[in-house]
């Protein structure tokens, strides 16, 4: 059992639990650990994992403004760039998926390689598959 106030736990659980199939019960254990601990030293990847959580369940419009907010508090952590890119194409929106591809390609070009041609071990290929259908909608060409 996770202790009720402990806000790390809270943000790994709802980590795996968004990379293991579950992303609706790992939203809500993100959120539980942003809400315990705003100031986290890992606020970025809890508040990209959030943005993850929607984009995999499909919930695009929630993804792209979760992933705004995001880059606006951290504008520099490159991660968040490629699954804004993912969710705006998903949504409809080439263009700014495109530009935002472009950014996240630029930001960090190995840490795109690394998570997008590289499927990371703790995800899921379905949701790998997932994220390059949405990098591709914005541009993405794998070559």
């Amino acid at each position: 059992m996770i202790s009720p106030n402990l806000a790390f736990a809270h943000g790994e659980r709802g980590s795996t639990l968004v990379f293991s199939g579950r992303p609706e019960e790992g939203l809500a254990s993100l959120r539980m650990s942003i809400r315990l601990d705003p100031r986290d030293a890992f606020a970025a990847i809890r508040l990209m994992h959030v943005g993850s959580a929607l984009y995999l369940s499909r919930r695009y419009h929630a993804a792209v403004e979760a992933a705004k907010q995001t880059i606006r508090s951290y504008p520099d952590f490159p991660l968040t760039y490629r699954w804004l890119a993912a969710a705006l194409a998903q949504a409809g929106r080439i263009e700014e998926a495109n530009e935002a591809l472009e950014t996240a390609i630029a930001i960090a070009p190995a840490s795109f390689e690394m998570y997008v041609r590289g499927r990371a071990p703790w995800m899921r290929a379905e949701d790998h598959a997932h994220i390059l259908e949405g990098l591709r909608k914005a541009g993405w060409r794998a070559g």
